[in-house]
C-alpha cells in the first residue's frame, strides 16, 4: 500500500473531499452523494457543502485523472429540455443517430438532463469536472453555467449540435436554417404570394432568428418590405408548437388583410394551424399555402400533405460524433469550427400559387 508521499503531487495537492466534509460538518459520503447526485441530499445540507467547497476552492475533479488517461467511455448529451417535441420528434431522432454512431466507436450515451434548471446545471458540471464522462454534445442550447463554473472550463471535449457556438471556439454542427427558409420563401414569392404569416418560436431563440431572417432576406431580394410578414407567437417554446398554431389560426381569422402564405417554424405549428383554418372554411392551398420546418414523417399523411423543410437528423448526429471523436483523440488539434449540413424543402400539396383575387 502506498503512502501519500509515494503519490504524484497531483494526487494529493489542493483541497480534498475530506476537507470539504470537515468544514461542512458532514460525512465524506454525504459530500460525495451531494456532488454526484444532488437530488439525494436535502437543500440545507447541500447548501453547506456548496459553501464549504467554494470557500476551499474545491472542485470534484478527482476522477479527472481517469479522464486524462481515457478510462471513461461515456459521452453525455445535454438537452435543451424535454425529450417530447411533438410530431417532429427531432430530438429523439437525433439522439438515435448519435447513439448509433457512439456505439460504433465504442462509447455509451448518457442523457444528462431533461430540464435546464439550477440543479441540473450543477449536476452536469459535476459530471464534467468529475471525470465521469469523456466528452459532451450540447444539443440546441448554450453552455451550462453554475456557481462561477462553466462547462467549457472543464477541459472536456465538447461539440455543439444545432446551435452555433463557433464564436466560443467550440466545434458546431448546424443546418442551413436561414438559407432553407429563404429559398422556400422565394419559391412562394415566385408563385405570386405577397403577404405572409410567420409562426414564430420563442423570441431570441437561435433557430427562430435564423429562420425569420431567411424569410426577410427573400422579401428584400424580391423588392418587398419586411412588413409583408405578420409575426405570430414568440412567447412559447417549440415544445408548445400545437398551441402556437392554434393561437395563430385565431389571429389569422381576425386579420382584415389576409396573408396568402404561412411559414411555420415547426411541423407542430403548421399541423395545428392548418387543421384550425380548414375548420373555419379556408382551403389549402387554394386560399392559403403552408410550409413548415423539421420534416416529420407525419407531414406526408396530413390533409393535405404538408410541405416541410426536412432536417438531416441522421447526418447531423454522425457529424457531431465524428467531431467529438477527433477532439477526444487530439483536443488541441486545430480544426474547422462551423460545419453546415443542408436541409431540403419537400414540396407537397400545401404549397401552391397565390389565389387570383389576392
Amino acid at each position: 500500500m502506498k503512502n501519500n508521499k509515494d503519490l504524484p503531487a497531483e494526487e494529493h495537492s489542493g483541497p480534498l473531499m475530506a476537507d470539504v466534509a470537515r468544514l461542512a460538518g458532514v460525512a465524506i459520503s454525504t459530500v460525495s452523494r451531494a456532488l454526484a447526485n444532488p437530488g439525494r441530499v436535502n437543500e440545507k445540507t447541500r447548501a453547506k457543502i456548496d459553501a464549504a467547497a467554494k470557500q476551499l476552492g474545491y472542485t470534484p475533479n478527482a476522477m479527472a485523472r481517469g479522464l486524462r488517461v481515457g478510462k471513461s467511455n461515456v459521452v453525455m448529451i445535454i438537452l435543451p429540455g424535454s425529450l417530447y417535441y411533438g410530431v417532429s420528434q427531432v430530438i429523439p431522432l437525433v439522439l438515435q443517430g448519435i447513439n448509433r454512431s457512439l456505439s460504433q466507436n465504442g462509447y455509451h450515451l448518457m442523457i444528462a438532463n431533461l430540464d435546464r434548471d439550477e440543479a441540473s446545471e450543477r449536476h452536469i458540471l459535476d459530471l464534467a469536472f468529475g471525470g465521469t464522462v469523456r466528452g459532451a454534445i450540447i444539443l440546441s442550447s448554450d453552455l451550462p453555467v453554475h456557481g462561477g463554473r462553466s462547462l467549457k472550463d472543464s477541459a472536456l471535449p465538447i461539440v455543439s449540435l444545432l446551435f452555433d457556438m463557433s464564436h466560443a471556439a467550440l466545434p458546431s454542427v448546424v443546418t442551413n436554417d436561414r438559407q432553407a427558409v429563404r429559398d422556400a420563401t422565394a419559391q412562394l414569392i415566385a408563385l405570386g404570394h405577397r403577404r405572409f404569416l410567420y409562426l414564430a418560436g420563442p423570441e431570441g431563440n437561435y433557430h427562430d432568428r435564423e429562420r425569420y431572417l431567411g424569410a426577410v432576406e427573400a422579401l428584400v431580394a424580391a423588392g418587398l418590405p419586411e412588413t409583408a410578414i405578420v409575426r405570430s407567437g414568440g412567447s412559447l417554446d417549440y415544445q408548445h408548437g400545437f398551441q402556437i398554431g392554434v393561437a395563430a389560426a385565431a389571429e389569422f381569422a381576425d386579420l382584415i388583410l389576409k396573408p396568402t402564405a404561412v411559414i411555420a417554424t415547426s411541423d407542430d405549428m403548421a399541423i395545428s394551424f392548418m387543421s384550425c383554418v380548414q375548420r373555419m372554411g379556408w382551403k389549402i392551398p387554394a386560399d392559403l399555402s403552408i410550409v413548415s420546418f423539421d420534416g416529420a414523417p407525419v407531414c406526408e399523411y396530413s390533409l393535405p400533405p404538408l410541405s416541410t423543410i426536412e432536417q438531416p437528423v441522421e447526418e447531423m448526429g454522425q457529424m457531431a460524433v465524428s467531431l467529438l471523436m477527433e477532439r477526444i483523440d487530439a483536443l488541441d488539434k486545430a480544426a474547422a469550427l462551423r460545419h453546415v449540413i443542408e436541409s431540403k424543402l419537400i414540396r407537397r400539396e400545401s404549397f401552391g400559387p397565390a389565389p387570383s383575387n389576392a
